[in-house]
């Protein structure tokens, strides 16, 4: 009897126990976290947020308390998700109007959960260097590079065997070391300061000289085709004679040195932001080679869909 009394209360402990964890302290918690995977999947903020919101809305309808491991059931649920509205995604970029360029993101959003993968692994051409992939090629990568779970969790989350995603990650890691635009080592803050600040008044002077000293010897110059909705180059420019015709034309995105520049986080790096009366009209991402000193990549994007987020993030800290 005393055995059964036991037991009973042990179990009713233990129901007591199964709680459902808090969704509202749950979303504060891993909000972020999942934001974090959905937008380097995605390269979208707002399709990022979207999947986010649909994945808490799914776990409000289940049983949380069987759940053992929140943070790898958020990842998997996002990463299916994303899997999914990039199968989509993909016709829809084929037909865009010049070339597809991920949203850039403003630096004021870094979140807490995103401190430790924000530098390198978060860059506008890290973002850019992830387009070149396969959907299950991209979720791989980004899953084991930059957030560090283990093959055999991937492996679960991407339908995959655990040998197969070892296969995918070596492969594209190999890949993307051999690409011209693989990201190299930012220079130090006051360098890379000087870099923009240098190529902001070469640019607005239409300095041919100046602009030939900052531009490596191989740079590759990128536009946003910005849809239907802006005209912009339509093709990348590779090599420093069409680069610099390109920047120091006076037809050739003349407009831009009518509005205001200045030097702001984007993508948790320092970057060139215009403005034109207080709007975000357009981010140029600039990154240097090796030693910091000389551009070799530049991703310019004045697509008003991609400017919606960060025009608004930005107008908020200035408030």
């Amino acid at each position: 009897m005393v055995n059964e009394l036991h037991g009973s209360r042990a179990g009713s402990q233990a129901a007591a126990d199964r709680v459902q964890p808090d969704l509202a302290e749950l979303y504060v918690t891993y909000k972020s976290y999942a934001f974090a995977i959905a937008y380097r999947m995605l390269g979208t903020v707002a399709d990022a947020e979207d999947i986010v919101q649909d994945c808490f809305a799914e776990l409000q309808q289940q049983e949380r308390d069987g759940i053992v491991n929140m943070k790898a059931y958020l990842a998997r649920s996002v990463t299916n998700r994303c899997l999914n509205l990039l199968q989509s995604a993909h016709s829809r970029r084929e037909t865009y109007i010049g070339e597809w360029l991920p949203e850039p993101m403003s630096g004021h959003a870094d979140g807490p959960e995103e401190a430790a993968e924000r530098r390198e692994l978060l860059s506008f051409a890290f973002l850019v260097l992830l387009e070149k992939l396969s959907p299950v090629e991209r979720a791989v990568f980004v899953l084991r590079e930059a957030f560090q779970y283990e093959y055999a969790e991937i492996a679960g989350m991407v339908g995959k065997s655990e040998s197969n995603c070892r296969q995918i990650f070596s492969r594209v890691k190999r890949t993307l070391q051999r690409e011209p635009g693989q990201a190299q080592p930012q220079a130090r803050a006051a360098q890379r300061t000087g870099l923009l600040q240098r190529f902001t008044a070469a640019f607005a002077a239409y300095d041919v000289s100046g602009m030939l000293e900052l531009l490596a010897e191989q740079p590759v110059l990128v536009s946003d085709g910005g849809g239907r909705e802006v005209h912009t180059i339509l093709r990348p420019m590779a090599g420093k004679r069409g680069v610099l015709a390109l920047l120091t034309s006076r037809r050739v995105l003349s407009r831009m040195r009518e509005w205001e520049a200045s030097i702001e986080p984007v993508n948790g790096e320092e970057q060139l932001v215009f403005r034109q009366n207080g709007t975000v009209k357009g981010v140029l991402c600039i990154f240097a080679g090796r030693g910091g000193e000389t551009i070799d990549k530049l991703y310019l994007i004045l697509g008003p869909e991609k400017l919606g987020y960060i025009a608004d993030v930005m107008q908020d800290s200035h408030t």
